[in-house]
């Protein structure tokens, strides 16, 4: 999804297929039940505690809780839209032949001769922490559609990245 700002500062949020791994799409309907249930709770309470301190408009706590309600609003925006047009990976249709989403793949990094294992995952698993990296990255582009054995291209920020394709598996 990527989101355009709209005359008269309206934003527009453009529909595009979100495309999940089924742990992936239950860590999301998690985190928008917490933003709807205890965050707008917790932020309603700032909101009541603020008013209790009396004149708005030199306020800090007052607009600090109501930004603070601002932008969970919009990350729960955000999250529904992402839900609506989510795709799970049915893991089932996934095979090893070449690199899909929900692969993970060993290659070797050709310039630094070093082993490296990633997860292909849609754009919002993304843990480069834990080697999940998107299918629309340039390595993840890159790899799609590879086969074992196959040497690709990804044109990173810092030149041309080769790797050697050493195992698929689910």
């Amino acid at each position: 999804m990527s989101v355009k700002t709209a005359p008269k500062g309206m934003i527009i949020m453009e529909n595009k297929e979100i495309l999940l791994t089924q742990e992936g799409y239950n860590n999301l309907e998690k985190e928008l039940e917490y933003l709807k249930t205890e965050k707008r709770a917790e932020i309603a309470e700032r909101i009541r505690v603020a008013l209790g301190f009396g004149d708005l408009s030199e306020n800090s706590e007052y607009d600090e809780a109501k930004n603070a309600q601002a932008s969970n609003e919009m990350k729960i925006a955000e999250l529904e839209n992402k839900v609506r047009y989510a795709r799970i990976i049915d893991e089932s249709e996934i095979d090893t032949k070449t690199v899909q989403i929900g692969n993970t793949i060993k290659v070797l990094d050709m310039e630094y001769d070093e082993e490296v294992e990633y997860t292909i995952v849609g754009s919002t698993e993304v843990d480069l922490s834990l080697n999940r990296i998107s299918n629309e990255s340039p390595i993840g582009a890159a790899l799609l559609g590879a086969k074992k054995g196959e040497i690709v291209e990804a044109q990173v920020p810092a030149g041309v990245a080769k790797y050697k394709i050493l195992s698929i598996k689910k």
